[in-house]
This record gives structure tokens, C-alpha cells and sequence, in this order.
């Protein structure tokens, strides 16, 4: 068993670089161990990650706010509170924020992560027309 506690968590930019578009805080909740990496991201509106895949998955638990997700090739959709979203390994895919919410969510990301380039504003806009109202 390994427990971690708050104050032994990398906090806010466990990794170099950038990986996202607009403002996020990434706290590594749990560094890599046994090839699983938990992280929970803060997002601001608008927020969002670049494309992405992972080698062995991804599983999203979103705890608060609104945001979007969409693999490549599907449609754009919405994320809420409460809301469970497994990415099979190898499919490409983004998350983030909606344009006017914050969001917040526990990334368990399952093998290698391999980055790609940012997700452009054309892509991410016609999620304005896949918002929906809060419920």
C-alpha cells in the first residue's frame, strides 16, 4: 500500500512544460507508480489540454464545474459534476474546461502519455453549440 498525503503531493505544475491551452493547475496526487499517474487539474474557463492518447487508458472523474471531452473523430461532449468517462488506450483525445465554467477533475492515466499539439480554437469552439445548460 502506498498513502500519500497533501503535503507530500508535488502541487501545482508537476511537469515540465505545457501540455494545455489557456490557465490549469495540474497537482500530481500520485506520481508515477506501477505505470498509473493520478493527477487532479483545476481548469480555467476555456481551459483545456492538447491531444493526447494513452497507452493503457484513461479514466476522468470530474468533481466539480462543466467542461467538454472529445476523442478524435466524435463529437465534442459535456462534462459534469458527478460524470465518469473511460478513454480506451490509444484513442486521441482532449479535455478541458466549457468557455464559461470552471472545471475539476481527477485524471487516472493508465501507461506512457504521448503529447501531441494544442487543440486549435476551430476545433474547440463548435463546442459552444454542445454546452448545455447546467442541471
Amino acid at each position: 500500500m502506498i498513502h500519500i498525503t497533501p503535503e507530500e503531493q508535488a502541487g501545482t505544475a508537476g511537469k515540465p512544460g505545457s501540455q494545455f491551452t489557456g490557465t490549469a493547475f495540474p497537482y500530481v496526487t500520485m506520481a508515477q507508480t506501477d505505470g498509473v499517474t493520478i493527477n487532479t487539474v483545476v481548469f480555467t474557463p476555456g481551459a483545456r489540454t492538447h491531444w493526447h492518447s494513452h497507452e493503457n487508458g484513461q479514466i476522468l472523474q470530474v468533481l466539480a464545474g462543466r467542461g467538454l471531452v472529445q476523442s478524435e473523430g466524435g463529437p465534442i461532449e459535456v462534462l459534469r459534476a458527478g460524470d465518469t468517462v473511460w478513454v480506451p488506450p490509444g484513442e486521441r483525445h482532449w479535455h478541458g474546461a466549457a468557455p464559461d465554467s470552471f472545471l475539476s477533475h481527477t485524471a487516472i492515466s493508465l501507461g506512457t502519455t504521448s503529447w501531441e499539439h494544442p487543440v486549435a480554437d476551430h476545433e474547440y469552439e463548435p463546442s459552444r453549440d454542445s454546452e448545455g445548460s447546467e442541471q
